[in-house]
């Protein structure tokens, strides 16, 4: 008799456990059904529906031109996909800054409509009041500290952030914040080490970082970037574990030349 093994879903309080036990949480970015699935099989324990959508499979230069339809959309295809790993879903910029009624009904859409498990939003004290409406109607919140992609025209670049004194004791009074609002976890962009890990150390929710040293509880990657499907991205953090970019193109190069020379289809390809 086949024992069918139940999947454990992992659940906001499951990350929690695993900062509490000293246990790293990995998480990438999915913006799709298929890539989705293989991730989960590989065990993922977060998938960030990023609006890094908007670079990589949209081709925009950076997050903001995508839209909650288009975020919505994403996550959808991810959730079909997926069977264990926890679902958060980035609220695109302009859905929820300086107006927490407007920031309330973008989450509840993403929750209904996609079927996702969070949302996250960038930003520290200035969103309080978005965050604790879309907490107050039961939807999990992770936070975005440091180099917030969607402020890139504010900041002008995307230099690694919070290395002047005032700017990092800001950061680590927003951390605490967002910890004291109710958020679950934090993600730590582009900051120093050594102060990504004093963040970790003085809140009791887990840090996720990119760009942000070891000391994180949980890293993030966006998964073209780690795949080498993305060529252009040669950052200081980012691991390349394939290059994807060059077995693709190779392939198809391949496929182009047997059409050509008439190799494919051969005999066992037909009907």
């Amino acid at each position: 008799m086949s024992v069918h093994k139940e999947v454990k879903r992992v659940t906001v309080h499951v990350v929690q456990a695993m900062k509490m036990r000293g246990e790293k949480i990995s998480m990438l970015t999915a913006y799709d059904f298929s890539m989705a699935r293989i991730l989960d099989a590989a065990g993922i324990d977060v998938l960030l529906v990023g609006d890094s959508a908007s670079n990589v499979m949209a081709g925009h230069e950076t997050t903001l031109p995508i839209t909650l339809d288009q975020m919505i959309y994403h996550a959808s295809s991810v959730v079909r996909g997926v069977k264990r790993a926890l679902i958060v879903v980035d609220l695109p910029f302009g859905t929820y800054q300086g107006d927490s009624k407007g920031a309330l009904n973008s989450a509840i859409r993403i929750m209904k409509e996609s079927g996702a498990h969070a949302v996250k939003l960038e930003g520290g004290k200035e969103i309080e009041d978005s965050i604790k409406r879309i907490l107050s109607a039961g939807v999990p919140v992770m936070g975005h500290l440091g180099l917030t992609p969607q402020s890139i025209y504010k900041f002008g670049t995307y230099t690694v952030r919070a290395k002047e004194e005032e700017e990092a004791k800001r950061l680590i009074k927003d951390a605490k914040h967002l910890e004291k609002l109710g958020c679950f976890a934090v993600v730590l962009e582009k900051i120093p080490a050594a102060l990504a890990k004093q963040v970790s150390e003085s809140i009791n929710i887990p840090t996720i970082g990119i760009g942000g040293g070891g000391d994180t509880d949980g890293q993030v990657l966006v998964t073209h970037d780690l795949l080498g499907i993305t060529k252009d991205f040669h950052p200081r953090f980012l691991r390349r574990y394939l290059e994807l970019f060059d077995l693709i193109k190779g392939s198809v190069e391949q496929y182009i030349k047997d059409v050509k020379s008439g190799d494919f289809p051969n005999d066992n390809e037909q009907y």
